[in-house]
């Protein structure tokens, strides 16, 4: 976890951008991120000469012409002839790194297009100054920075496209527990958060060596994104470099689009894809018109993970609330799909403030296993009221910052304590029951409960829980009328005799 002081670095490291110029929210972010990333590099060649002079072979990053670019070097050096290694377009470090990762790899053809952008040697020469006094030596310490950078990045893009609470994509991880077999995809990725999550969640629950003998298929094969912004797509490249996948493979295109031809492909798919987009129907992918006839992405993007899934594969996805009982064919026909071709197994609501201050829309999370052949029998509903930040825009935090990152309540609190932790933060419960939910018998009054799959085919395929949940209204006694007239008549009395008594003191 991120701690305070990091956070006033890093803050340091951002006036310092704003204070020589720039003020580019996505440009700081990508800027700082190509530092970090060269520091990165300096420090694997570094573990490597360690470990070969134990015996271990490895493919230099450097070659002897390529030293001037280690980060050791480049803090030594002059401000200004610094500055012209990394502003030399031809000889310069930016060609160095656009020509990193394998051939025809997709991590070496994001990287074609990165670029300098500091013009001010005394700006660059700040920057690395600070980050120097920032041990990123640490996997984690690593990550949580640049999750930290990321957080910064404005969040409302166009066609309904924003930032995932991390806290959020951390809970849908726990849910559908990646592991060391999975292949795992966000057809939306945007920065690779689910994907950097659930890198983080594999490294946690193995240990060394079980992880190195799996070391190909992370690196190379495990991790699969798909974005079309070209920005992004370096971002996502290097936030999952920096969480030690070696060859992300982000993909460059629009995920519902023609360009996509990936079907029965991934054993896991996480993702938030863009709320209230439209795509021109001569561009939509081959085939998805067949399960949901629609241009509305957040539809074709349900019936395109249940393409791309294979047979047993699992999903983890945010839809808007419309989703769940949209009334028109297209609506009706995806949740059929998903509910009698397929097998729910969830539906978590959460509360409308989630995504604030970018966007106020309702949502849901969907976990859903592809059989092609049914499967579902109760579908558990789950009515998020808390996520342990204010639902306004300032979404300030109710909760301690560790019970929030670590998704658990101390198991010192007291009972009053974990009810009043409970009433401002339900994701360790939903952690908690998710893995015994088929056993689950609550009434309907209850936070959580189970619908049967005829139920829910009987109402459209309605997958909203305020469709099947019991509200209880207390009963409130009022008192006969004939008091209540009374108590009128007895404040009438009142109000004429301080009106009477006002009227003679005006007149004296």
């Amino acid at each position: 976890m991120i701690t305070g002081e990091l956070k006033s670095k890093i803050d340091q490291i951002w006036n310092t951008f704003w204070s020589g110029g720039i003020g580019n929210t996505i440009t700081i972010v990508e800027q700082l991120t190509y530092l970090i990333f060269i520091k990165d590099l300096d420090e694997a060649e570094s573990r490597n000469e360690r470990k070969a002079k134990l015996g271990f072979q490895y493919k230099p990053i450097f070659n002897e012409d390529q030293q001037k670019f280690r980060w050791k070097n480049l803090k030594e050096m002059d401000v200004m002839q610094r500055h012209q290694i990394f502003a030399d377009p031809v000889n310069g470090i930016f060609p160095f790194l656009r020509n990193l990762g394998e051939d025809q790899s997709a991590f070496s053809a994001h990287m074609r297009g990165a670029s300098f952008g500091i013009s001010k040697p005394m700006v660059l020469d700040a920057v690395i100054e600070k980050l120097e006094t920032i041990d990123m030596t640490n996997q984690d310490t690593k990550g949580d920075i640049y999750e930290y950078l990321l957080s910064k990045l404005e969040g409302g893009g166009t066609s309904g496209q924003f930032r995932t609470p991390r806290h959020i994509i951390k809970m849908m991880v726990q849910l559908v527990q990646p592991s060391l077999d999975d292949t795992i995809c966000d057809p939306a990725s945007g920065t690779a958060g689910f994907l950097v999550n659930a890198k983080d969640y594999i490294d946690h629950n193995n240990d060394v060596v079980t992880l190195d003998k799996h070391a190909n298929h992370i690196n190379k094969e495990m991790f699969n994104g798909m974005e079309f912004d070209a920005t992004m797509l370096r971002i996502a490249s290097m936030n999952l470099f920096l969480h030690g996948v070696q060859e992300p493979n982000i993909m460059d295109m629009d995920a519902v689009s023609k360009d996509n031809t990936i079907s029965d492909a991934y054993s896991l798919i996480l993702a938030n894809p863009p709320f209230k987009g439209t795509i021109d129907k001569d561009s939509i992918a081959p085939g998805l018109k067949n399960i949901t006839n629609t241009n509305k992405t957040e539809l074709l993007f349900l019936a395109l993970m249940l393409r791309m899934l294979k047979s047993g594969g699992r999903c983890a996805v945010i839809v808007p609330d419309g989703v769940l009982f949209g009334s028109n064919k297209a609506y009706k026909s995806i949740r059929q799909e998903i509910v009698e071709n397929n097998k729910l197994e969830a539906v978590i609501s959460m509360p409308s403030g989630v995504f604030k201050p970018y966007a106020g829309v309702s949502t849901a999370i969907l976990i859903f296993t592809k059989t092609g052949s049914g499967g579902t029998d109760h579908v558990w509903f789950y009515d998020m009221k808390a996520d342990g930040r204010s639902l306004d825009d300032k979404r300030s935090l109710l909760v301690d910052e560790d019970i929030l990152n670590n998704l658990k309540v101390p198991e010192n609190l007291s009972e009053g304590e974990k009810i009043k932790l409970h009433e401002n933060f339900n994701l360790p419960d939903i952690i908690a029951r998710y893995p015994d939910r088929d056993n689950e018998n609550r009434e309907r009054t209850e936070q959580s409960f189970r619908v049967p799959m005829e139920e829910i085919k009987t109402n459209d395929w309605n997958l909203s829980i305020n469709r099947y949940k019991e509200i209880v209204y207390e009963e409130v006694e009022y008192e006969h009328p004939d008091a209540i007239l009374d108590k009128i008549s007895t404040l009438d009395k009142e109000r004429m005799e301080l009106q009477r008594k006002l009227k003679e003191m005006l007149s004296e």
